[in-house]
């Protein structure tokens, strides 16, 4: 998010990284978590990932609103992921006896 919306690492420390790897590294972990997030929030997630990219790749100099749209998808993710948090799991219910 700090470097969006190109992800180049100005720091000089990591110069393979861009909007490849970093796309690549978002899709595969919402890949990991897919059983967590189920299949309805799972396929949002994948949405807004691709919706932030090619934001973020229409304005690679932050200089339309299409950054801050990118960056409003990355927000959308973040209150999905909140909202599961919030969900009691089954096993947290009390029993009922």
């Amino acid at each position: 998010m700090l470097n969006s919306p190109t992800f180049v690492d100005k720091t000089g420390m990591f110069p393979d990284r861009g909007i490849e790897t970093e796309f690549f590294e978002l899709n595969e972990s919402l890949k990991l978590l897919r059983p967590k997030f189920g299949e309805e929030n799972y396929a949002k997630m994948v949405e807004l990932s691709d919706r932030m990219r090619a934001h973020f790749e229409a304005d690679p100099e932050d200089v339309t609103e299409d950054g801050k749209l990118g960056r409003d998808c990355l927000y959308a993710m973040e209150d999905i992921i909140k909202s599961l948090r919030r969900k009691p799991s089954p096993d947290s219910l009390p029993r009922q006896d």
